[in-house]
């Protein structure tokens, strides 16, 4: 049985390290932020301590309240994923409060190197990784959205349409909002084929008469 001191110490720990990880989530005001971080982090922290040391000699299985943390967290992950007409959001924040969880039981269990190498990798992954995607060619399959700004007029819309059909692109959405001078600003939710060339896409509809802006904005 260990002191009651570290138990303290590792519910702290835990507190410190989920902190870490939900900061970055709060800065960028995800669904999960910091509070939620250090509470899931807690959470499993303390299971995971009433598992090793709470039954201590009833001969109870310890790896049966871990192995509840990873479903309860599942239900809690869920929640902070979303649809929109474009794809899925959300999956990040859910990895993320499974990641602390997972340190959260790492710490409650004792093992600290694991918690705090865990702890800077997630880190490095969440503040370090966007930066590296930049540089990254984006994927030329899938759904993306397509701003447009062109002149408000009858058949621009079909216009539009026609010339995406011709690169065997499908509108999938459209959300249309007035603009000044007679404009209109497009943001179309685009299916493209397999090896659709983005760039190729976007200089035929900058093309297109009226066309006053084009731009990929996912």
């Amino acid at each position: 049985m260990v002191e009651p001191a570290e138990l303290v110490v590792r519910l702290i720990l835990a507190v410190v390290l989920g902190g870490i990880i939900g900061i970055e989530r709060e800065v960028l005001e995800k669904p999960a932020g910091f509070r939620t971080h250090i509470l899931v982090a807690l959470g499993a922290a303390t299971f995971t301590l009433i598992s090793l040391y709470g039954f201590f000699g009833s001969g109870a299985d310890p790896a049966r309240i871990a192995s509840n943390i990873v479903v309860g967290i599942g239900f809690i992950g869920a929640g902070t994923i979303w649809r929109h007409p474009t794809g899925v959001g959300g999956l990040t924040t859910a990895a993320s409060l499974w990641m602390v969880a997972a340190i959260g039981t790492a710490v409650g269990s004792g093992f600290y190197l694991v918690a705090l190498v865990a702890t800077a990798l997630a880190w490095a992954v969440l503040y370090l990784f966007p930066r590296v995607e930049r540089w990254l060619p984006r994927r030329a399959t899938g759904l993306g959205t397509l701003a447009v700004t062109m002149v408000d007029r009858p058949g621009q819309l079909g216009t539009l349409g026609t010339l995406l059909g011709k690169h065997r692109a499908n509108i999938e959405s459209v959300q249309m909002e007035a603009g000044r001078d007679g404009k209109v600003n497009l943001h179309l939710g685009v299916r493209l084929p397999p090896h659709a060339n983005r760039e190729e896409i976007l200089l035929a509809v900058a093309d297109l008469e009226g066309v006053e802006a084009a731009s990929w904005t996912s």
